[in-house]
């Protein structure tokens, strides 16, 4: 009998030990879960606000309001679709705007990109215009690997069709980069996972000169808002976005 309720005891010890673990286990992933898409004390002090809270896309609108069935909030991340072949959905694709302008700021998000993806985020975009780049410049997101003889100026972390990135520390198509972009009084700075890659003067008579001879040098409304929209660009590619907060500058 004694050996009986020795064995019966470890059972219990050991069914209990079990027990604790699973629960470490299951508030570890709910932590983890609530690291993202969340501002810590000091980042509201700071002034800072999030623009995706991780379960709706509250706060952002569809360019134009045209027809889309590409966004989506799933897992906690604020998902653009590729399409379905089969089912045919993700075949009405449109940019994600933001429902609220904004004029110097600094922008923090993490992306990822899918196998042979493009996309990108605009900003002082106005809906003047059949597409948000007619009036905004546009930090560049690629898979680069997949696509060795684009120019430089069309790769990640580009000015788009005006200044190279040059060379970056982007991450393995699949993972998570955090890009930051600052725009505060015409001066412009595009940061990679931690690195600054470049900066410029919007509208500065070299910028203008510059633009001239580039694939905007026909455009006149390209640059020219003071302030506008910020735009998730769906390039018919998958892609993936969260951690998204902003700071007036």
């Amino acid at each position: 009998m004694k050996k009986v309720l020795i064995i019966l005891s470890s059972l219990l010890i050991i069914a209990i030990c079990s027990s604790c673990d699973s629960k470490k286990n299951a508030e570890a992933s709910v932590e983890s879960i609530g690291e993202e898409n969340i501002l810590t004390s000091e980042e509201k002090a700071a002034g800072w606000q999030l623009l995706f809270d991780g379960k709706t896309t509250s706060g952002w609108k569809i360019f134009k309001d045209r027809k889309n069935n590409t966004w989506e909030v799933a897992d906690g991340v604020l998902h653009c679709k590729a399409l379905d072949e089969v089912t045919g959905d993700g075949n009405e694709r449109s940019d994600l705007m933001t429902t609220s302008e904004f004029e110097n700021f600094e922008l923090q998000f993490d992306w990822k990109i899918g196998p042979e993806g493009n996309s990108g985020v605009i900003f002082h975009v106005t809906e003047e215009f059949e597409q948000p780049y007619f009036t905004g410049p546009e930090y560049q997101l690629m898979d680069d690997p997949a696509f060795p003889s684009e120019t430089p100026d069309h790769l990640t972390g580009s000015n788009y069709g005006m200044h190279p990135a040059g060379k970056t520390t982007l991450k393995p198509q699949g993972e998570w980069n955090h890009s930051s972009l600052i725009v505060n009084q015409n001066h412009v700075e595009h940061w990679l996972n931690g690195e600054k890659l470049f900066d410029y003067e919007l509208n500065s008579p070299a910028w203008q000169d510059f633009k001239k001879t580039s694939k905007w040098g026909e455009t006149a409304s390209y640059g020219a808002a003071a302030k506008g929209y910020l735009v998730l660009q769906d390039h018919g590619s998958e892609a993936w976005f969260r951690n998204i907060k902003i700071k007036t500058l």
